[in-house]
């Protein structure tokens, strides 16, 4: 059958509207209790298959986490050692231009402002950072039964496919 899971769902609940009677729960419809049947194992199917697949999109996606990881790993590499070329021709040339067919070299001048760490700065010249909560801390005390203002353990229902 070509039908989605609610689909599927909505022709359950009619087959069993047609195939019980309400107030005595008997069956009374033979053919709307086979459709049931049918139906029940064809959403089986269905949810069957979509767990599959999620599971499939899942390890695609682990494989392409693990190819981003190596390619970031090499890309870190390859900028580090690209920085040290860079410093090492810094130092050696002292200031020196140099071009050729294929690279050229030159200097520009620039400024940026160092700052000591321990220095004490106006306010004006600092840039203060709005309290992020700590969800962790917040989660263990909650736990541990104490009451936090603003703050409550929100019990869910997540579904696991393995």
């Amino acid at each position: 059958m070509g039908f989605s899971l609610y689909e599927i769902n909505a022709q359950i609940e009619q087959a069993w509207s047609a195939a019980v009677d309400p107030e005595t729960g008997e069956i009374i419809s033979e053919e709307a209790a086979q459709a049931i049947e049918q139906l029940s194992m064809a959403r089986d199917e269905k949810v069957e298959n979509l767990a599959l697949y999620y599971k499939n999109l899942m390890a695609e996606a682990e494989a392409l986490k693990a190819e981003k990881q190596t390619l970031a790993a090499r890309q870190s590499a390859a900028e580090k050692k690209a920085e040290s070329i860079k410093k090492y021709l810094a130092a050696s040339m002292n200031g020196e231009k140099y071009k050729s067919e294929k690279v050229a070299i030159s200097w520009r001048k620039s400024e940026s402002v160092s700052v000591d760490a321990n220095a004490f700065l106006p306010e004006e010249y600092v840039t203060l950072r709005e309290p992020i909560p700590n969800l962790t801390a917040i989660k263990k005390a909650l736990k541990a039964g104490e009451q936090i203002d603003g703050a409550t353990l929100v019990a869910s229902n997540n579904i696991q496919i393995k």
